[in-house]
């Protein structure tokens, strides 16, 4: 078995820091077994490297080694890129297809960022870690797959689980061994040598002279936090060796390529996300808002009714003073002194004298509203029916005057009074 050492120069591993030591040991003492491993850690820390010594150090070595990103797949098109498809399984399937997990029988597949998979997908994969089973798309055979699964996430799992985002039982079944990777900021001691390294390599690839840091420059890049990582570090000794003509980097050169240097020591603010309990309270809010403008309707019905039973609005007006001002605001108020009657601030036709006019006065055209219950019924149903019913009567049960008056057609009249058995 190869040393650490040898390990790290065999997959340009560069550190000495204990964690990353410790990651590497896992990583060789689990090859050699077929269980499956979870790689965690923060994004950009080189999550990659351990399933790749994994693979070389097994006895799958010779098999294919494949790496799926299953966040770059689209959600449609995932269980068909893993686990493959029939002819005619959806459009655009003009041929069979085989998956990766087909393709690699006899390997191992690395599925990086599988905390990003469907919930389906996942049932699908968790049935593979337990038999090696799979169905294509489309397909009701069974096939069987002999891989070795190593998967890799960002994402914290057990927060992924207590959202229902990932299974618990997949969690397990991926994660018989887990290996951490630490981030960058717990790595201090190997800052420098990364920096080092890469500044040489991007000298060799632009044919320029390798960047040097001042000693002030070394200790803010040893200080700064570095939330993109090993890859974020990466990225600015490429801008640095580009960009600078200067090949001795001050302090201010460097912390001009820095981004937020300023606010580096100081812990992350997370912005909490709106809770379930805070909808449901605003739900609460809404239904009583609704349950009050219902109440202030049925009030208003009422009022409207006795002014149309009354000729003369004005006693009902005096009486129902605080309502009218409650549903019209505050220019309720001088309802009484500008000489509008009741009837005109609720836009109401004045009644008419039965001589002066061949209309039905206003108790006959509304004296259906007499039998208006104190709490109004909702049911636009029992509205419709009393409304035919009074128009049949109205008309001495001519349809065609009553549909003439209800504004439909005779045949609808027709099948409502069939439906309601007028």
């Amino acid at each position: 078995m190869e040393n650490i050492q040898a390990i790290k120069q065999r997959f340009e591993i560069i550190g000495n820091d204990p964690k990353l030591n410790r990651a590497i040991e896992k990583a060789v003492q689990v090859a050699p077994t077929d269980i499956s491993v979870l790689v965690t850690g923060e994004s950009g820390v080189g999550k990659e490297a351990i399933p790749k010594i994994i693979h070389s150090l097994s006895h799958r070595k010779h098999a294919k080694y494949i790496a799926v990103n299953c966040g770059a797949i689209p959600e449609g098109t995932i269980d068909s890129e893993l686990f493959g498809h029939e002819k005619g399984a959806f459009t655009g399937a003009t041929q069979t297809r085989s998956g990766y997990f087909e393709v690699a029988d006899g390997g191992t597949i690395f599925l990086d960022e599988v905390g990003e998979l469907p919930l389906t997908t996942q049932v699908r994969l968790l049935r593979v870690l337990e038999n090696g089973e799979f169905l294509k798309v489309g397909s009701s055979q069974v096939q069987k797959t002999n891989v070795r699964i190593v998967a890799a996430t960002n994402v914290n799992m057990f927060e992924a689980i207590k959202r229902e985002k990932f299974r618990e039982d997949l969690y397990y079944r991926l994660s018989t061994v887990e290996i951490n990777i630490p981030p960058l900021r717990e790595r201090q001691g190997d800052i420098h040598l990364l920096f080092r390294k890469f500044a040489s390599d991007f000298g060799q690839k632009y044919k320029m002279p390798t960047i040097r840091l001042e000693d002030d420059a070394i200790d803010l890049l040893v200080k700064y936090r570095w939330p993109g990582n090993i890859r974020q570090l990466r990225n600015i000794a490429e801008q640095i060796s580009v960009l600078e003509a200067s090949r001795s980097v001050s302090w201010e050169t460097l912390n001009s390529y820095l981004p937020s240097s300023n606010g580096t020591n100081l812990p992350a603010v997370v912005g909490q996300k709106k809770s379930e309990s805070d909808f449901s309270n605003e739900r609460e809010i809404l239904y009583k808002v609704l349950f009050d403008m219902k109440s202030d309707l049925n009030d208003l019905k009422k009022l409207t009714l006795e002014l149309m039973k009354n000729n003369d609005g004005e006693k009902v007006q005096e009486e129902n003073q605080g309502l009218i001002r409650k549903i019209y605001g505050e220019n309720g108020e001088d309802l009484q002194d500008d000489g509008r009657s009741a009837l005109e601030v609720l836009h109401l036709p004045e009644p008419q004298a039965e001589h002066t006019s061949s209309r039905p006065p206003v108790e006959d055209k509304y004296h259906f509203a007499e039998e208006i219950e104190e709490e109004e019924t909702l049911s636009l149903q029992e509205k419709e029916v009393e409304l035919i019913r009074k128009s049949l009567e109205r008309n001495k049960g001519k349809r065609k005057a009553a549909a003439a008056e209800l504004g439909i057609s005779e045949r609808t009249l027709y099948r409502k009074i069939k439906q309601y058995d007028l």
